[in-house]
C-alpha cells in the first residue's frame, strides 16, 4: 500500500504546485510577472535536492523522486504556459536567469571554501561534499533545463503542423519527447556523481510521463477555462523566428542594423551606402580624386535558389560577399545592395585599375568552391568618376547600366568602359 500512498501524494504535491504558481500566473499583470518567475526559481534549490537523494516507491516497482517528477516536470510544462500566453521575450527571462544564478552560486561556493570557519557546535562542521554534489547537480540540472525549455516550444510549436490546434495533444507531445531527453540526460549526471541505480533512470522516466500527463491536463484546462484567446487568433510563429528569439539571436542582428551591416553577410549595409558611400565619392569627386563604383550581381541566382533552396542560396551569397571583401583593397566599401547585388566603392582607384579589380572579383568568383551551391558566376558593371560621371547618382546609373550590358552579353563578365573578354572554361557552370 506504500505505492499507491506515494503516488496519490505526488498527485496532491503536483495538484498545489500547479495552482499555487498557476494563481501567480494568472495575476501576474496586478503583482507583476516577476512575482512568478521569483516563486518559480525559489523552487530550483528544492527540487534538486530532492532528485539527489529523496526517492519514493510507487505501483509497479517505480522508483522516482518529486524533485524531478513533480517540480522539474511542473516547471518545464509551466514554462511553456509562459510562452503560449506570453511570448518567447518573456519565457527566456527565468531560463537565463536561473542559467547565470546557478554558476554564481557555484562560483561564489567554491570561493567560500577558502574562508576560516567557526564551528557552531560539535558536529554542525559544513558538509562541503554534500555543496560540491549540490553545485555541481544543481548545474547539470540547469545546462539541461535551458536546451529543454527551447525543445520544448520549439516542438510545441512544430506539432501544430501535425496536430493543429489540439492543445492537449500538443502539451503532452513536446513535454513527453523533452522530458524523456531530459530523464536520460540528468540521470547521466546523478549516476557520475552517486551512482544511482538502473532503476532510478526507468522508474523516473515512467513517472515524469505520468506527470506529464497531468500537467498537460492542468495546463490545458487553465488555457482553455481562464485564459481563452479572445477575438483572432495569433497566426503560428515560423519555428526559426521563435529560436532566434529564444536564443537572443535577434539582439545580435538588431545590433547589426543598427551599426549599418547586414545579418547575412557582414558588408555595410543600403542604408550605409546612401550615407558612407554616398559622402565617399562626393568628397573623392571634390578633392579631385578618382573614385570608382562596381555593382556586382550573382548571375540567375533567382533560378538558383528555386532549384536548391534558400539555404544554399544564402550560403552562396556569404560566399560571394566573403569573396569580393577577401579581393578587393583593405580601402575599399562593399555593401550589399540588395537580395543578389554588392556595390564596391573604390576611392583613389581610376577606371583602368577598377576594371581589373572587377574582373579579379568575377574570377575568384567564378573559380570557387566544388560543391554544387559554389558553382555560381556574377557579372560586374564598373563606373568612374569623373571619366564616367561626376556625383554619385549618375555613377550608380553608369554602373548600372554595363551591369545589365554585361547580362546581355552573355553574363560571366565584367563591363566598364570596355568590357573584359573572358576565357570559355569560366562560363557559367549552373543556368537554371
Amino acid at each position: 500500500m506504500s505505492g499507491v500512498h506515494n503516488l496519490i501524494l505526488l498527485i496532491g504535491d503536483a495538484l498545489i504546485y500547479f495552482a499555487a504558481l498557476a494563481a501567480l500566473f494568472r495575476v501576474r499583470h496586478r503583482l507583476g510577472i516577476g512575482a512568478f518567475f521569483c516563486a518559480l526559481g525559489v523552487m530550483h534549490f528544492i527540487e534538486t535536492y530532492l532528485a539527489s537523494i529523496f526517492y519514493v516507491s510507487l505501483p509497479f516497482g517505480i522508483v522516482t523522486s518529486p524533485g524531478s517528477s513533480v517540480l522539474f516536470t511542473g516547471k518545464l510544462m509551466l514554462l511553456l504556459l509562459v510562452y503560449i500566453r506570453e511570448d518567447a521575450k518573456v519565457v527566456r527571462q527565468p531560463i537565463y536567469g536561473l542559467l547565470i544564478g546557478n554558476l554564481l552560486m557555484l562560483g561564489l561556493a567554491t570561493l567560500m571554501r577558502s574562508h576560516d570557519l567557526v564551528a557552531l557546535a560539535p558536529g554542525r562542521a559544513a558538509d562541503f561534499g554534500f555543496l560540491d554534489q549540490m553545485g555541481a547537480l544543481m548545474v547539470w540540472g540547469t545546462a539541461l533545463l535551458f536546451l529543454d525549455c527551447i525543445l520544448i516550444i520549439l516542438i510545441y510549436e512544430r506539432s501544430r503542423a501535425w496536430l493543429g490546434d489540439h492543445i492537449f495533444a500538443r502539451l503532452a507531445l513536446a513535454g513527453a519527447a523533452v522530458l524523456t531527453f531530459d530523464q536520460f540526460g540528468f540521470y547521466g549526471g546523478l549516476y557520475m556523481l552517486t551512482g544511482a541505480p538502473l532503476a532510478v533512470l526507468f522508474g523516473g522516466w515512467a513517472a515524469k510521463m505520468g506527470a506529464v500527463a497531468i500537467y498537460s491536463v492542468l495546463v490545458g484546462s487553465y488555457l482553455c477555462w481562464l485564459e481563452r484567446p479572445v477575438g483572432r487568433r495569433r497566426s503560428a510563429p515560423r519555428i526559426s523566428d521563435v529560436f532566434d528569439m529564444l536564443t537572443y539571436r535577434e539582439r545580435y542582428e538588431e545590433l547589426l542594423a543598427r551599426s549599418g551591416r547586414d545579418a547575412l553577410t557582414g558588408a555595410f549595409d543600403r542604408g550605409r551606402l546612401e550615407t558612407q558611400g554616398r559622402r565617399t565619392i562626393e568628397d573623392a569627386a571634390g578633392a579631385g580624386r578618382p573614385v570608382s563604383l562596381l555593382l556586382v550581381d550573382i548571375d540567375h541566382f533567382k533560378s538558383f535558389n528555386d532549384r536548391f533552396g534558400h539555404a544554399d542560396g544564402d550560403a552562396v551569397i556569404r560566399r560571394i560577399a566573403s569573396e569580393i571583401m577577401a579581393t578587393v583593397r583593405a580601402t575599399d566599401l562593399v555593401y550589399r545592395f540588395g537580395g543578389e547585388e554588392f556595390v564596391v566603392i573604390c576611392d583613389g582607384l581610376a577606371a583602368a585599375p577598377a576594371l581589373a579589380l572587377g574582373e579579379r572579383i568575377r574570377r575568384e568568383i567564378a573559380a570557387g568552391g566544388a560543391n554544387v551551391s559554389s558553382r555560381v558566376t556574377v557579372s560586374v558593371g564598373v563606373g568612374s568618376c569623373a571619366s564616367d560621371a561626376s556625383d554619385y547618382d549618375a555613377l550608380f546609373l553608369v554602373a548600372d547600366r554595363r551591369l545589365y550590358q554585361a547580362k546581355a552579353a552573355g553574363r560571366n563578365c565584367v563591363i566598364g568602359d570596355r568590357p573584359v573578354a573572358i576565357e570559355a572554361p569560366v562560363r557559367l557552370a549552373y543556368t537554371g
